[in-house]
């Protein structure tokens, strides 16, 4: 498999603070790769770096083979890499039409409907919702429009920020039942998630940030079978 995405020794620091340190990964074409660890683990924090809100003082960020460090976010995802952030951040007082018609701004406008058409497929709950008030949907449904927004852009890497997060258990199998079904469709996919359980179930590689810094990497299978990870994210 190719190499879609290279992030080399990167450190990035909010004010004093020494967020990442010295954080190395990969995610090649086809996969999912999964970021785990507690709260203020860093994971949020490399997310906003891949995608350009927020830089790091060394090394290389390189997607698809070109070196994106300090490239502007909007510019990324011309090029194809789309951020769905924590908490969703879709437009609320706009139509899931009109929150979808925002994630294609980078397309041609001919391409609009096709796409739309697209994700009404994979999400058909929004179709059913394609004029109602985002603000007005369900918390599933906001996370779904999310993902739905992001795959507009036609992403070659879809970065996912705690799709999981404030959903009922039965609303969390559904967005995982999504990501599966998103990367069985050849969507390459970076996860970044609290629910380890679920997240190494649906990953091909995973790593483990602890405080700023990978402690572990591994398949997800192997990383689900390991002790250290059991005890620490899987109440093992």
């Amino acid at each position: 498999m190719a190499e879609l995405l290279k992030v080399e020794d990167i450190n990035v620091y909010y004010g004093a603070i020494h967020a990442i340190k010295g954080v190395s990964f990969h995610v090649d074409e086809g996969e999912i790769v999964t970021l785990i660890g507690a709260n203020g683990a860093g994971k949020s924090t490399t997310l906003h770096t891949v995608s350009g809100l927020l830089h790091s003082k060394t090394g290389s960020i390189t997607f698809e083979g070109r070196n994106i460090s300090g490239v502007p976010a909007h510019k990324l995802v011309e090029h194809g890499l789309a951020h769905v952030p924590e908490g969703r951040r879709i437009f609320l007082q706009m139509t899931v039409e009109e929150n979808l018609e925002m994630g294609a701004f980078t397309q041609p406008k001919a391409n609009t409907g096709e796409s739309m058409e697209r994700v009404f497929e994979q999400f058909p709950r929004l179709k059913e919702r394609r004029r109602q008030i985002a603000g007005t949907l369900s918390g599933g449904e906001q996370q779904m429009l999310a993902m739905g927004r992001a795959l507009m852009s036609k992403p070659r890497l879809l970065m996912l920020d705690e799709p999981s997060m404030g959903l009922a258990p039965i609303l969390v199998e559904q967005i995982f039942d999504i990501i599966r079904s998103l990367h069985k469709a050849g969507t390459t996919i970076l996860l970044v998630e609290q629910n380890a359980q679920m997240a190494l179930s649906v990953a091909d590689r995973a790593y483990v940030l602890e405080t700023g810094k990978i402690t572990l990497s591994g398949t997800g299978e192997e990383l689900a079978r390991s002790d250290e990870v059991k005890k620490a994210y899987l109440g093992g």
